[in-house]
């Protein structure tokens, strides 16, 4: 992409940023990433030591200002990072934009000076992981629907309920929960709180048996007569669905990149198989049943990426990107999908085999058309957008 619009501002060349930061993500990624896939997707293994790397070289804190120890980026190093992440494992890239734009990035955008002193620092090295709780087993997309409940009591509150899908709950150091101190469906009658790991009555539970992205840890979190700090909140009491709300809003742009990344990986395993698998005297490229393929992937994966990048340019600018951001996510997440299904396709029967790359990729993408909103939760974010402006 190299097209600049003088009328809107943007720039598709990538900065000098954002060229360290992929080079710095691939080499990384072949050293201490790739040799590791198969043994960490089989064993469903949450590799805790490779995010601690992660955090020496300042991922685990793109957007903490450097004033809290982190790398003071913006939404195009993130996007960068988590692509080229998820270009070699999706598992490692999710957990990454899990722990930046969720637990991290709610403290950072709604905690108190206090707070952001406290645990941001430790967030972006990763001396602490970070987890982020809103989904129940009875409340997905209605999360207005929760039963886990927060009572304040003198100058303590107390948790009661658990949590479920949530990312890191086992192996996490610190969350960030939300939790209803008012009326059922009240968008107003929930809070956040922050809470440490061995809180008494804080605690991880069933860790999920997944189809894909095996080696970032799913798991609930459980909460019984579990009491925290009146000063452990976030924001207002009453704040936490809207301060949700925004969160999930630049969420949607890392699963967006998650799909980039995921995509990008099975486009780049069939493009080199297709020129190297001979079949009738010649390379499988020169067919054009399969030429075409990777055409319309390689086109799709473009749209994706625009489509993304003009989110990230918005939150950059501290614009509105709940439209951009719903509409990034739900293209590139289902555009991925048909990737890296005709990446399969490709290498036939060898591509529903572990011994090529494009089986995981193919079960890994299909949680980026779930995870922090479903497709059908984003055309509802969208039509409902579109039905306010018009």
């Amino acid at each position: 992409m190299d097209l600049t619009s003088a009328e809107t501002g943007l720039n598709f060349d990538k900065s000098e940023t954002q060229k360290m930061v992929a080079d710095m993500v691939r080499d990384f990624s072949e050293q201490h990433i790739r040799p590791n896939i198969m043994k960490w997707d089989e064993a469903q293994t949450f590799p805790v030591e490779i995010f601690k790397k992660l955090g020496e070289l300042g991922l685990m804190g793109v957007f903490v200002p450097e004033q809290y120890g982190g790398s003071g980026f913006g939404y195009y190093e993130y996007v960068t990072a988590v692509t080229e992440l998820s270009r070699v494992d999706p598992s490692i890239g999710l957990s990454v934009a899990a722990h930046n734009s969720l637990c991290t990035g709610h403290i950072l955008a709604f905690g108190t000076e206090e707070q952001k002193q406290k645990y941001l620092p430790k967030l972006a090295s990763a001396e602490f992981i970070g987890a982020w709780g809103l989904t129940e087993v009875g409340t997905g997309s209605d999360a207005g629907g929760m039963a886990t409940t927060a009572v304040l009591e003198g100058d303590e509150w107390v948790l009661n309920g658990s949590k479920n899908f949530i990312t890191h709950a086992i192996s996490g150091d610190v969350a960030v929960v939300i939790a209803r101190t008012g009326e059922k469906g009240d968008s107003h009658g929930m809070s956040a709180f922050i809470i440490e790991k061995g809180t008494p009555g804080f605690s991880g539970g069933r860790k999920e048996d997944k189809l894909g992205m095996r080696a970032s840890e799913t798991a609930e979190l459980i909460f019984d007569n579990c009491r925290i700090p009146a000063g452990n909140i976030l924001g207002k009491e009453g704040d936490g669905f809207i301060q949700a709300m925004k969160v999930l809003d630049g969420g949607r742009i890392s699963i967006a990149a998650l799909s980039l990344g995921t995509a990008h990986g099975a486009l780049d395993a069939a493009v080199k198989y297709s020129k190297e698998r001979e079949q009738f005297g010649k390379p499988i490229s020169s067919f054009q049943g399969i030429a075409f393929k990777i055409a319309d992937m390689a086109t799709e994966l473009e749209a994706a990426e625009l489509l993304t990048y003009k989110a990230a340019y918005l939150k950059n600018r501290g614009e509105k990107v709940t439209q951009a951001g719903a509409m990034a996510k739900l293209y590139s997440s289902e555009a991925a999908v048909r990737i890296c299904n005709e990446a399969v396709q490709i290498f036939g029967g060898y591509g529903f085999t572990k011994d090529f790359p494009v089986e995981k990729f193919y079960r890994d993408v299909k949680l980026c058309t779930i995870g922090e909103g479903t497709s059908e939760i984003q055309k509802v974010v969208i039509s409902k957008n579109l039905m306010k402006e018009n």
